[in-house]
Formats: C-alpha cells, sequence, structure tokens
C-alpha cells in the first residue's frame, strides 16, 4: 500500500482504494479521508482464503474518488488509514458510480451470506447429510442453541475428536502393504511412510514391489531406495514360493509392499492380491484413497479395500481437496485406522500423521 492520503496531496478527480470491514467504516473513513463530497465509485466483497472465509465476515474494497471540484481539504486532519492511490482517471466508468446509501445496501446484502447456524457452517465444510445427521444427535450439539459460534464450533470439535479417540488404534505390523486403486498414489504415500520411518523414527526397512497379471510401473521406486540405500525386491508371477523363504523380517528390518492397482469392476481381478496377501502374511493392509475423488467413488473404493482385509487408512491429494468435511465420514464411521494424510506430492515429506487435528483445523478452525 502506498503512503496514507494526506489532504494536500489529495488531487482531483484521483481514485483511493480501501479495506474495511464494513459500509458503515467505509462510510466514516471516506469522508474523513476525501472528504464530504467524494464518491464511492465501486464496492466489492473479498473473502478470505480457504474455510476461514466461513468463520469471518468479508472485508470490503471500497474504490472512491475525489470529486473534480476539490473541496476544502483543510478541513480534514490526517488520520492513519489503509488507502492507495489506483489512477488519476480513465479506470472506471461514471455508470459504475454509487453514492453511500447504495454501498451500504450492497454491503449489507453480500454479508448475509456469512454463516451464523452451526449445521449451515458444516455443511459448507464439506460435512456430508449423514455426519451431520450424526452429530445432530449428540447432546453437545443441541446445546449450541443461544451460544456464540465459535463456541459451538469448539465444542462440536471436542466432541469429534473424542470419537476418534474412543477407537483402538492399530499399530502397524512388521509386514505392511500398501493397497489402492491405480492413480491413487499408492506407490508415493508408501515412498512417504517409508522414509518417515528411516529418517524420523530411525527404523530399517525393505521395499518390495509386486506385480500379478496387471502391471504395476512404480518407476521412481526403485531410484528412491536407491537413494535411501534400502533393498527392493521384486516379486513376479511364477515366484509362489521363493520370496518367503528369501527374506526374513527380522533381517532387515519391516517390510512394506507395493501392489498394483485394485479394480472395483471386476472384484474377481483382484484375487491375486488377495491370496498374496495371505500366503505373504501381511497383517497390514493400508488402504490408500485419493481424497480429491467423488463420495460415490471414495466409498467404492473402500469396500473394495475393507474386502481385503485393510487395516489402516490414507489420504492423499489434500493439496487439491477445497472441503475437507467429506473425509470425517470414513474417520469416524470406518473402520480402518488413520495412519497419514499426504498433503503433497513429495516422496520424502508431506505427511501429516497429527490426521485429526488437520482434519480439525481444515473444517472446524479454532475447534
Amino acid at each position: 500500500m502506498s503512503a496514507t492520503p494526506q489532504p494536500s496531496t489529495l488531487q482531483p478527480g484521483a481514485t483511493y482504494r480501501f479495506i474495511v470491514s464494513s459500509a458503515e467504516e467505509a462510510v466514516q473513513t471516506i469522508r474523513e479521508r476525501l472528504g464530504e463530497n467524494a464518491r464511492v465509485l465501486t464496492v466489492r466483497q473479498i473473502e478470505g482464503r480457504g474455510l476461514a472465509k466461513l468463520f469471518r465476515s468479508p472485508k470490503l474494497e471500497v474504490i472512491a474518488q475525489v470529486p473534480e471540484t476539490e473541496p476544502n481539504l483543510a478541513a480534514y486532519p490526517p488520520t492513519q488509514d489503509n488507502g492507495s492511490i489506483l489512477a488519476r482517471s480513465g479506470g472506471l466508468s461514471a455508470t459504475e458510480t454509487l453514492d453511500y446509501e447504495a454501498a451500504r445496501a450492497t454491503a449489507a446484502h453480500l454479508q448475509r451470506d456469512v454463516p451464523t447456524k452451526l449445521p449451515e457452517l458444516l455443511r459448507r465444510s464439506g460435512f456430508s447429510e449423514a455426519m451431520l445427521a450424526r452429530l445432530q444427535g449428540l447432546p453437545v450439539f443441541a446445546e449450541q442453541d443461544g451460544q456464540p459460534l465459535h463456541h459451538a464450533i469448539t465444542d462440536v470439535g471436542r466432541a469429534l475428536r473424542q470419537i476418534v479417540q474412543q477407537r483402538p488404534a492399530r499399530p502397524l505390523p512388521a509386514r505392511t502393504a500398501f493397497l489402492g486403486t491405480p492413480g491413487v498414489g499408492r506407490t508415493t504415500a508408501l515412498c512417504k511412510w517409508v522414509a518417515r520411518e528411516v529418517f524420523s523414527c530411525q527404523r530399517k526397512a525393505r521395499v518390495l514391489k509386486a506385480e500379478f497379471d496387471r502391471p504395476n510401473p512404480a518407476e521412481g521406486l526403485a531410484v528412491f531406495c536407491e537413494a535411501l540405500g534400502l533393498p527392493l525386491d521384486y516379486f513376479a508371477p511364477g515366484q509362489d514360493d521363493a520370496f518367503t523363504s528369501a527374506t526374513p523380517d527380522e533381517a532387515d528390518g519391516s517390510l512394506f509392499a507395493d501392489l498394483p492397482g485394485l479394480s472395483l469392476r471386476s472384484p474377481e481381478d483382484n484375487l491375486a492380491v488377495s491370496k498374496f496377501l495371505d500366503r505373504e502374511a501381511f497383517a497390514g493392509r493400508v488402504l490408500v484413497l485419493n481424497a480429491a475423488y467423488d463420495p460415490v467413488m471414495l466409498r467404492r473404493a473402500y469396500a473394495a479395500g475393507r474386502d481385503l482385509g485393510a487395516t489402516h487408512l490414507v489420504f492423499t491429494h489434500l493439496d487439491e481437496l477445497e472441503h475437507w468435511g467429506k473425509l470425517w465420514d470414513f474417520l469416524i464411521e470406518g473402520e480402518l485406522t488413520p495412519l497419514f494424510l499426504a498433503t503433497g506430492p513429495s516422496l520424502t515429506g508431506d505427511c501429516e500423521v497429527n490426521l485429526i487435528d488437520a482434519v480439525l483445523r481444515r473444517t472446524l478452525p479454532g475447534a
């Protein structure tokens, strides 16, 4: 922003931009800074970024013009503001001119979009109707009537956290396979977790790349393992018994397997994967879901994972998801233990293990 416009520097016809919280503030600011004869040219709502816009009133951007016939500017003492000069002329049409009362009415209309009731706010955060119905049955939800919205948000957030914490969390077994449909970021999720095990937890690990009747490209997996100095084994059709005898778990740490993508159209195509998991005693089975998918596709993939004995859950592509509320259906109602959120494409970072805290921040800020 440029320096505060001073009465001695105001030029007839110049336009200034102000960011204010209400139409009343705009009127007062413009009169104090530009004088009684200044005109409001445009009023535009500026919303906050992300889900914060649901909990804060939008700001107003006001463009005002010093009249061509300059008033007695000496009558207005210098004060602090956030105005900045935009242009001397030529930027705005005369047909856009609004008086103060029109600006006030426009701002009032825009600000009516801010949610004032908890159910509406949760819907805008992405909560499904099923999850909303469940929450409305909680005592804390009924008690929120009549109290400030931010208090209700805190209470509901606390209730959600308690529900999740009451569910037993399964530790990840020494043999763990990563499952998921093609394109969900299954291999990337595996690399993120292995990198965490090696760097943050100082544990040994090794990786297995398996293929059956469907290819499992995972081109970057070999480079990743080489960079970290990790053993990388391969399993292909025809190696029915070779893998188990060659790689005991105790030798090189936990084993993490990257399997081919699952089929949703033909569940029978997943039989080879299921037999391999059972034969090789993979007690840990992490289902990887792309959070950007629509709820119907997520539920189908979730069901396919459960059919294969999934034990844990990872969500990927969180950097592409605007509303995180739909995740609560799987965190609250699902049987799988949440493992982490993948919040970016990096193979060795963007891994949010404080999953519940992260989802609360994005759906109920301040909870």
